[in-house]
């Protein structure tokens, strides 16, 4: 998020503090991409309400904030929290939960002290994401369990957890508080490949982050889901896989259009349905692994985030979401990769040797991502529209950057046969 000009940080957890300033002017991307397809979502980001910069908020946006107060001391051991302050919606927070940073005043041992938290709140909207189980309806729950087994049960950094709160009687929704974790974050709105620490960087740097980025995914997929106790993303009864995955999501876009028409929808399923892979082996699936929903210290992870999109499948799934995104922040906007940017093919091999198999193609799973990225789009839109902040008769559902993505993707496989692509 931009806090200043020329000053990125993060939007969750804690740690050390890092900083990137504007070094030199941005890059553009081409002037189709930037007219309708960056545009798109610009509007899109307005109607949901995202931030397309930091937005100061009143203590009185936060209900409840006495309530806040009594629920943090109640957690916050040897401490009497004086006062809450400086809330913050980040940019580009996304649009599942509701994000806010803010800094308590505590007293420890009689000394006045800032610390700072991030909080997020279920909103009264339905979830972006299918339910993996009948029984995961609320993504605030589903995120904190998810990143409370990370913290017990592996390698993976993830921000420091405060609290879990289920009662919608504290501040109206179900919500959780996490400690801030400083470090850089490439934001998408603007492109983190146009502008940003990223585009500053050196090319080893660059370079760099995405591989650790890679090895970072390696680690989720290594976790035992079963150890850590997240067999509850199975529904009894259910094989895990990307059959099982391919169904979910076709039920859930189908239901999200309605009688709606979507004829690129349907040529990607229709390709996808015969030429669905043997799964290497199903484990755990972060759901939307990107640079973006890193916090980055120094080019290597500090934090990782954003985990409502969580599954067991096949990590093939993850791999392909991680290059379909590297696909939509260079091809879709006609933005030229970088110096030190290492190409798709190259970071499919990268991947492939921190996990420690091979992988031939990822061109299957990049499809089958943008997909269910052109779904979700789907989804947010009926939000926007039953917000009455859209008009009913829109085609942003239809005509988006992420059809654009799955447009091109697919035009590079038309013609060809399910044994030469898949």
């Amino acid at each position: 998020m931009v806090l200043a000009p020329g000053v990125i940080t993060s939007n969750t957890g804690e740690g050390t503090r890092r900083v990137c300033p504007d070094r030199g002017a941005s890059r553009q991307p081409s002037t189709s991409a930037r007219g309708h397809r960056q545009g798109t979502f610009r509007e899109l980001s307005r109607r949901e309400g995202v931030a397309l910069g930091d937005q100061d908020v009143s203590a009185d946006d936060v209900d409840g904030e006495g309530r806040l107060v009594g629920w943090l001391e109640a957690r916050l051991p040897g401490a009497e929290v004086v006062e809450l302050d400086d809330f913050r919606r980040p940019q580009g927070s996304g649009f599942s939960a509701e994000t806010q940073i803010f800094t308590a005043r505590v007293v420890r041992d009689g000394v006045l002290a800032e610390e700072k938290f991030v909080l997020r709140r279920e909103t009264p909207d339905p979830a972006v994401y299918p339910q993996q189980s009948p029984e995961l309806d609320v993504e605030i729950d589903i995120q904190y369990r998810v990143m409370t087994a990370l913290r017990d049960h592996s390698t993976v950094p993830v921000a420091p957890l405060v609290g879990y709160e289920a009662d919608p009687a504290v501040l109206g929704a179900p919500f959780f508080v996490m400690r801030f974790v400083d470090g850089v974050v490439p934001i998408e709105n603007p492109l983190y490949t146009t502008q940003g620490f990223f585009v500053d960087a050196s090319p080893a740097e660059r370079r760099r982050m995405i591989e650790n980025g890679l090895r970072m995914l390696a680690q989720v997929h290594a976790v035992d889901h079963r150890a850590a106790g997240l067999d509850w993303l199975v529904p009894e009864g259910v094989v895990p896989g990307t059959r099982q995955q391919l169904d979910l999501w076709e039920r859930y876009a189908r239901h999200e259009l309605g009688d709606r028409s979507h004829p690129l929808f349907d040529e990607a399923m229709a390709w996808l349905r015969a030429r669905i892979p043997e799964d290497p082996f199903v484990g755990l699936c972060w759901g939307d692994p990107r640079p973006g929903n890193v916090i980055w210290c120094d080019f290597a992870p500090a934090c990782v985030t954003d985990f409502e999109a969580v599954s067991i499948a096949s990590p093939d799934q993850d791999l392909g979401w991680w290059l379909m995104f590297d696909h939509w922040v260079h091809e879709t906007y006609g933005v030229e990769r970088l110096e030190g940017e290492p190409t798709r093919d190259e970071q499919r091999e990268i991947y492939a040797g921190f996990a420690g198999r091979d992988i031939p193609s990822s061109t299957f799973h990049e499809i089958f991502a943008a997909t269910r990225y052109a779904a979700i789009v789907v989804r947010v839109m009926n939000r926007t529209v039953a917000r009455g902040l859209a008009p009913a008769d829109h085609t942003v559902w239809l005509v988006n950057p992420a059809t654009v993505c799955l447009e091109d993707l697919l035009s590079r496989v038309r013609g060809a046969s399910a044994e030469e692509q898949s």
